[in-house]
């Protein structure tokens, strides 16, 4: 079918949704756009690795309180690799704008097709 996004297209139309919800300071929709709502989802930050939805969840709300502290996030520099059909490896920039001073780091997101939706079930952010 002519109208299938290629994965590469429908990644990148999640990550843009991922950043709108963040824009507009909405955590919850940030998550759920692009999360493998499992509990073993894995996130690994500056203090270590997490597992599970509800856990990321909790420390993205704890992390970014305010919309002050959230800022206006942007996407760049992003590359994807393939590794089966059903997984891609992708690997960006992350830009924070703040007032209280601008955060910006490196992330590599382990997409897979669940139930023929692609979710992150592993983010490496730095």
């Amino acid at each position: 079918t002519s109208f299938a996004q290629s994965p590469q297209q429908a990644i990148s139309e999640i990550l843009h949704t991922q950043a709108a919800a963040w824009n507009k300071g909405d955590i919850e929709t940030y998550m759920k756009a692009g999360y493998w709502q499992n509990d073993s989802l894995l996130f690994i930050g500056s203090r270590g690795p997490t597992y599970g939805f509800d856990n990321t969840l909790k420390n993205y709300k704890k992390s970014y309180p305010t919309d002050e502290k959230m800022g206006q996030l942007t996407f760049s520099q992003l590359q994807f690799m393939p590794i089966a059909d059903d997984h891609y490896f992708v690997v960006g920039k992350w830009d924070l704008k703040r007032k209280d001073g601008d955060l910006s780091g490196y992330f590599t997101l382990l997409f897979k097709k669940v139930d023929g939706v692609w979710k992150i079930i592993a983010d490496h952010s730095s």
